[in-house]
């Protein structure tokens, strides 16, 4: 399915559990890069387990996007507007009894920067391995001057100065505090690009937050730590709907 979002067309993947409605709607946010088929093990196992889930892609999200707009145009806050977009599409459609984010990386970020927005309309949020270092990352690619480069390559994908102009006009740490709901935040601790500490910082920082923390695991878990994990992000948001 489709809706309008930061650059035009926004695209994703409801799916609806064999359960009575209504049931809690989870949507998922990806990665810098990424599309929505990267967690779509998650959204699956969320299904079977009696949540509906909103799988999407963001607009200028990544390669294999489906949605509209390229990452030249593409911004932490043009990911929020569609998130914002994807919420308002959902939040009073009848099927749903409430509304829980679950972002990974990039996406965590932008998942824990919309539900600090807009607190009253999100029931629980779970973040893996949220990206809170990309604001560190921008800053260290600014010029003498403070601007920044026109372009820049990140991980092998072109980004504009308009990315890091947006990632450092906030501090994403004083932002979450307002949100007070229950937050469940997963980290590996050899996570190659985003270091355990900004998880470690953001679990103190929020008022209602846990942390697990999977030994051994990098930046996406495998194996029995990502079987582990979906588990328990299940107890948590099943715990936590409304």
């Amino acid at each position: 399915m489709t809706m309008k979002a930061s650059m035009g067309e926004l695209y994703g993947v409801l799916t609806l559990p064999e359960a009575n409605v209504p049931v809690p709607l989870v949507i998922l946010s990806h990665g810098f890069g990424g599309n929505h088929t990267g967690q779509q093990d998650y959204s699956d196992y969320f299904v079977s387990q009696g949540l509906a889930a909103f799988n999407f892609d963001f607009c200028g999200g990544g390669r294999g996007s489906k949605s509209a707009g390229t990452m030249l145009d593409m911004t932490v806050l043009t990911e929020a507007a569609d998130l914002n977009a994807v919420i308002d599409h959902f939040k009073d459609d009848p099927r749903f009894s409430c509304i829980m984010l679950w972002g990974g990386s990039q996406g965590g970020f932008v998942s824990a920067y919309v539900s600090a927005q807009r607190p009253a309309d999100i029931a629980a949020v779970v973040l893996e391995f949220p990206a809170i270092v990309l604001q560190d990352d921008a800053k260290a690619r600014a010029n003498e001057d403070g601007t920044f480069p026109e372009t820049s390559n990140v991980m092998g994908n072109i980004i504009s100065h308009k990315y890091n102009e947006a990632a450092v006009s906030f501090d994403l740490y004083e932002h979450i505090k307002t949100y007070t709901g229950p937050v469940l935040i997963l980290h590996g601790d050899a996570d190659p690009i985003v270091p355990l500490r900004y998880s470690q910082k953001a679990a103190e920082v929020y008022e209602n937050a846990s942390l697990i923390v999977y030994p051994g695991q990098g930046h996406g878990f495998t194996g029995q730590s990502r079987d582990d994990a979906k588990a328990a992000e299940v107890s948590f948001l099943k715990e936590n709907a409304r």
